[in-house]
């Protein structure tokens, strides 16, 4: 049997329904509805982002995007139909006055989407209920998966035993995009999270710089259901990252990486719980605002750049370190050679 043929039996496979253990997570200006079809269609799993300044019109487009790329039947254009791919929020925004990502979370789900994920805020459990109420409303034994990601062991042992989450996302300081400043380095948070949990523990997926299929192989060696991969999907045609962003990628080294501040201090995205900041390629904004360059000009600079497509002072997250079928077949080969370790 080629290695393509074989499938991987982990719990997120089981919980999805899917056969590779591969997640495209919610990244803000990355992953919108295209990408996240295309994941989903090629056997992982994708979500979408209900990012920041989306219009309701804007959002369902970016919906209707990844029905049309699933590659289903019309009839899934029903809503009655379950919606194979995810929706990511920021919790902390579903609680901003005037923000209009609150009017996004039950567009999403009367679209009948399969999972939603949450991640940085103070009141997830009020979020989680929200999800739990709407389904209860159908009355159909529907059920919309939860998925939370944490960064320390005592967040995981929280939303596994408090919340009853569906799946939970460990993510190392390594992760591109925001990220808890304060995480341990993913092959340390890993093993530690999955230790604390208990026997029937939802599944636990793993994520922060990794890039590739020997990644893969090793977190599920470790003992994860699944991983996700951010800053390998930025290079698919589907992503919303421009050109420019993605040569700056493939010129990158992880030592070009930085957490920072910066990049929120300049276009005004400010609000992040304490102890949160984003990871991305150092550039001439990093910079600025590392030499205490006055917020105002910080902004300034950020606006012209936009305008100009400047990519020394846009924002490129990156981690430090089709595609769902190379990470498939590549985690397959490093486990079966493993496996050949034993006699």
């Amino acid at each position: 049997m080629s290695r393509s043929a074989k499938v991987f039996n982990t719990k997120l496979t089981q919980l999805l329904g899917i056969r590779t253990p591969v997640v495209l997570p919610p990244m803000a200006g990355a992953a919108g509805g295209k990408l996240a079809g295309q994941v989903t269609s090629a056997g992982g799993f994708g979500f979408l982002s209900a990012s920041y300044g989306a219009t309701p019109a804007d959002f369902k487009q970016q919906l209707s995007f990844a029905r049309s790329a699933l590659q289903t039947p019309d009839s899934i254009n029903s809503t009655a139909v379950e919606f194979p791919v995810g929706v990511g929020y920021l919790a902390w925004q579903l609680e901003t006055p005037k923000s209009t990502v609150l009017e996004l979370l039950p567009i999403a789900l009367e679209h009948n989407i399969q999972a939603v994920w949450f991640a940085f805020g103070e009141n997830l459990p009020q979020w989680i209920q929200f999800v739990r109420d709407h389904d209860r409303r159908l009355g159909n034994d529907k059920k919309t998966l939860i998925f939370v990601q944490i960064s320390t062991v005592k967040e995981a042992l929280v939303a596994a035993n408090e919340w009853k989450v569906d799946c939970i996302v460990a993510q190392g300081v390594e992760s591109g995009g925001h990220g808890a400043g304060y995480a341990l380095p993913l092959q340390n948070l890993l093993p530690l999270v999955l230790a604390a949990m208990p026997a029937d523990s939802p599944p636990i997926l793993a994520a922060g710089g990794l890039a590739n299929g020997a990644h893969l192989a090793s977190v599920l060696t470790l003992g994860a259901a699944g991983a996700v991969f951010g800053t390998r999907f930025l290079f698919a045609n589907d992503s919303l990252y421009s050109d420019l962003q993605r040569k700056a990628l493939v010129s990158a080294t992880s030592e070009m990486s930085v957490r920072s501040m910066a990049w929120d201090s300049a276009r005004g995205t400010l609000g992040w719980p304490a102890g949160v900041d984003g990871r991305g390629l150092r550039n001439s904004t990093v910079e600025d605002f590392e030499n205490g360059l006055a917020i105002e000009a910080l902004q300034s600079k950020f606006q012209e750049a936009v305008k100009n497509q400047d990519i020394d002072r846009l924002i490129v997250w990156a981690g430090t370190g089709s595609i769902v079928e190379e990470l498939h077949i590549e985690a397959i080969e490093h486990l079966e050679t493993a496996k050949s370790l034993v006699m």
